[in-house]
């Protein structure tokens, strides 16, 4: 999978250009908020994901400008193809000529991986940005998946209006309890779907990361990873609807008084261990540095086995950070994909000859 070019206009504080990367590795070197990070953040919206630094779609348009228009002409599955995204308050895209209903339809059609220091928030904060990792990942391996996380977005939404609307009027009706059971079924049945998708994946993610992690410190600690439900993820997804069902019903009072529901998919989280001491909690800064590399390049490597190629890689702004021996690991493991590397200096961050190297200058690109 390659980027073959990218053509951009209005979009942060790029100047209107196109970029024609190599198939290799790709350096883009500058000083801070020159726009090295915005290129990367372009290319990555056509993985049908939000942007990595968590902005809001109308925050990519530059300043004064109607709209951002981007262009990608990438290879992929064999075959040369073409994405369009026009961004004014949402995002418009169609690939190969055809209009998709949503950014996220673009799941799956390239794929790509990012390291950003923001990523570190993985294991330093909340589990919502640890669930938003797994599903994102999930979905470029899945791209069906985007539909199952609409769904019980939805059922989520749903219910929780209902337990608002319900919460100062003390006991419920017979008619409002059927009610609720509809919205207990519906978030279930979703709930069941993201459950068992998720410790799917972590099953299958945890292997490699271990791998990883165990490189990166040399064999000195091992990482251990496993998803955290209030529901057992065995058998089939209703056996897990049964069980979610059978959570809502014991938390029903719970919720009414709060007036949201307590208990679901949406308060799942990935547990990350290293020498069985929780990390977010108990690691050193170097622990949850290589605990968030192990999960990126854990995360790129099954995206290349079940893809059958590698996706395109994002280092923002990390490998400075890193000492000489960590990098040449990251390197070897994504030998023969294309790259790209955000930082100041290039000599101070790869030792390497062969690949291009771009200046980023007030939202210009040049070799």
């Amino acid at each position: 999978m390659f980027v073959r070019e990218l053509t951009y206009q209005g979009f942060r504080n790029l100047h209107p250009g196109q970029f024609e990367p190599c198939e290799g590795v790709n350096i883009l070197y500058g000083e801070n908020a020159q726009g090295k990070t915005n290129l990367l953040e372009a290319c990555w919206l056509f993985t049908g994901s939000r942007s990595f630094r968590g902005s809001k779609d109308s925050e990519l348009v530059q300043f004064g400008a109607e709209q951002a228009r981007l262009s990608l002409q990438f290879t992929a599955a064999a075959r040369e193809q073409e994405a369009a995204i026009t961004i004014r308050q949402r995002r418009q895209v169609t690939l190969n000529g055809v209009s998709l209903p949503s950014a996220a339809r673009l799941a799956g059609s390239f794929c790509g991986v990012v390291f950003s220091p923001a990523h570190l928030s993985l294991v330093k904060e909340g589990p919502e940005g640890r669930r938003r990792f797994v599903d994102a990942a999930y979905c470029q391996l899945k791209p069906g998946y985007v539909g199952a996380l609409a769904e019980y977005h939805k059922a989520l939404a749903q219910r929780n209006a209902f337990l608002k609307d319900t919460k100062d009027s003390g006991r419920l009706t017979d008619e409002q309890a059927k009610l609720l059971d509809l919205w207990d079924y519906a978030l279930a049945a979703a709930g069941a779907r993201l459950t068992l998708a998720r410790s799917h994946y972590i099953r299958n993610l945890q292997p490699l990361a271990a791998d990883v992690y165990n490189g990166l410190s040399a064999g000195r600690e091992q990482m251990v990873l496993s998803w955290q439900s209030a529901v057992s993820a065995e058998g089939s997804a209703a056996d897990i609807a049964n069980r979610w069902l059978e959570q809502l019903y014991a938390a029903r009072r719970t919720d009414i008084a709060a007036g949201f529901s307590t208990v679901g998919a949406h308060r799942e989280d990935l547990q990350i261990l290293v020498d069985d001491v929780a990390v977010k909690t108990f690691g050193s800064q170097g622990q949850q540095r290589s605990a968030v590399l192990a999960l990126k390049l854990a995360e790129a490597s099954l995206l290349q086995q079940v893809t059958k190629e590698p996706p395109v890689a994002f280092l923002d702004d990390v490998m400075s950070e890193l000492d000489v021996s960590r990098q040449d690991y990251i390197l070897n493991h994504i030998d023969g994909w294309q790259v790209f590397i955000t930082c100041c200096e290039p000599s101070a961050t790869l030792r390497a000859t062969a690949g291009q190297v771009f200046s980023v200058k007030q939202g210009v690109i040049s070799k």
